[in-house]
């Protein structure tokens, strides 16, 4: 790369960083070949989410928005275009880097929770502080911060199969958060639980949201969606429209 360019990239990067934007992206394509095929599953997608904004993306099975949400979350790089995050050009980063800023920036929430079935509640949302490399006592401190900022620091020495579906839910928020990163993205995070306990969680995020969390939510799901501030729809790789939730 031109030395110019990456100065162009640097610039460009303190600029949006300075501006409070966490995400943004600039004609950003994915796309598979299948036999003598070109499947564009994002196809040219420019999207801006800033600090402590609350936006779901939302779209029908087969839109593009799981492909996106990997994009987002550096679990995927994209084949063309420029994805920043908290002013950082991740497009361009290798999977070693991608991993060290998933970590730093990215709190995931999934919707099968992804905890180890063997380790506590506490040990569970110590793990991205271990891959860190935090010492023990500053792990468990911020660990136990992070349940309490969930209302769970009473079952921390619980283990997955003793907490029910929404305290497993909450184990994983909490370790989404116990690195403060730039953004909470949640997959599907009610799509595991009932009507009553999803609810709650939804809840916890609005909570999590007013003190100053940037949180994506992706889901297919319109009632889930009405509950951030702003939605993304997304069809055939593409921004169908962008619109504010009234409240």
């Amino acid at each position: 790369m031109a030395q110019a360019a990456v100065l162009d990239y640097v610039d460009r990067g303190a600029q949006l960083k300075r501006d409070g934007v966490i995400i943004r992206t600039y004609n950003l394509f994915k796309t598979y070949v299948m036999g003598d095929q070109e499947i564009h599953a994002v196809s040219g997608i420019d999207i801006e989410i800033r600090k402590g904004e609350y936006a779901a993306i939302m779209g029908p099975s087969g839109s593009g928005k799981s492909t996106l949400m990997n994009l987002i979350g550096c679990l995927d790089t994209p084949t063309s275009g420029e994805y920043y995050l908290a002013g950082n050009l991740v497009s361009k980063m290798d999977d070693d880097e991608l991993a060290r800023i998933r970590n730093k920036e990215i709190g995931f929430v999934f919707q099968t929770f992804n905890l180890l079935a063997r380790a506590t509640a506490l040990h569970n949302v110590e793990l991205p502080l271990i891959y860190a490399g935090l010492p023990h006592k500053e792990r468990e401190e911020k660990a136990k911060a992070a349940l309490r900022a969930v209302d769970l620091e009473k079952r921390m020495l619980h283990k997955p199969s003793e907490l029910s579906g929404g305290q497993r839910q909450r184990v994983a928020i909490a370790r989404a958060l116990v690195n403060n990163p730039s953004i909470l993205l949640a997959d599907e995070p009610t799509g595991a639980l009932d009507t009553a306990t999803g609810g709650e969680i939804m809840s916890l995020f609005e909570r999590l949201h007013r003190d100053g969390n940037t949180i994506v939510l992706v889901t297919h799901e319109l009632d889930i969606a009405m509950h951030a501030h702003r939605i993304i729809h997304i069809r055939d790789g593409k921004v169908e429209r962008d619109e504010q939730v009234k409240k």
